[in-house]
């Protein structure tokens, strides 16, 4: 885990460097590292979901999407994926969403409130930020948490700590995963459980795409333009 992953060689602390088992390749272990890294402390730290739970999962057919929603259901959790497509309906509903919910014409917050039997959802995990982060507040149950851990529309400045009262005392975090990887056991116990579910079949990697690092800007284009349909690589070399 390290900056600078747009270069042949890194340079990091040894305690932060994985070894890569037998029979998972370099791009699948490559994924695991950051999307598969991200997917595990959301849903086992930031949020550690329980049988029973329900989720919102934003993106659900991206790089993370897509390995969140498998590890919700491998949690017992029940998960509700926003996607922008029915092609990517059918992923993330291949993934094991319980429900899909096309956010280009349905609001996905009626849509929650619909589902849940107006309850709201545990949790909300949104990548997307400035576009959905006020309509995930209120997607919530009562003392629910929405947890923002990206921003492709735009990032979200503030939050009003009144709106999180008014939506039912829910609570709102804004992670990063370098500090839930802090030190060598957190790292090597997220990797372990992710290496050991594709090993054992109950993890699929989805790569959707591989450019060569010439071609940086035509793999952001894509990624931007909402194309994605899990993991983009570029390839050094």
């Amino acid at each position: 885990l390290a900056r600078g992953s747009y270069a042949q060689h890194a340079c990091v602390p040894a305690w932060r460097a994985t070894p890569v088992p037998d029979g998972v390749s370099d791009e699948v272990a490559v994924t695991l590292m950051l999307q598969g890294c991200t997917a595990h402390y959301l849903s086992h730290s930031a949020f550690g979901l329980q049988p029973g739970d329900t989720c919102l999962v934003h993106a659900a057919a991206g790089g993370v999407g897509q390995l969140l929603t498998q590890i919700a259901k491998l949690r017992g959790a029940r998960v509700l994926a926003t996607v922008g497509s029915e092609d990517k309906a059918a992923i993330a509903r291949a993934r094991g969403a319980d429900e899909t919910i096309l956010y280009r014409s349905q609001d996905f917050r009626d849509e929650v409130r619909r589902l849940t039997d107006g309850r709201g959802v545990d949790v909300v995990y949104d990548s997307v930020g400035i576009d959905t982060i006020a309509r995930s507040i209120r997607s919530l149950r009562r003392r629910g948490t929405c947890i923002l851990y990206g921003a492709s529309s735009g990032p979200v400045h503030a939050i009003e700590p009144i709106e999180l009262g008014e939506a039912g005392s829910v609570f709102f975090t804004r992670p990063h995963l370098a500090d839930y990887t802090a030190d060598r056991h957190e790292i090597r116990s997220r990797t372990g459980d992710l290496f050991r579910w594709v090993a054992e079949g109950r993890l699929d990697v989805t790569i959707d795409r591989v450019f060569p690092l010439a071609e940086a800007g035509d793999a952001h284009r894509y990624l931007e333009a909402g194309k994605s349909r899990g993991k983009l690589l570029l390839r050094i070399g």
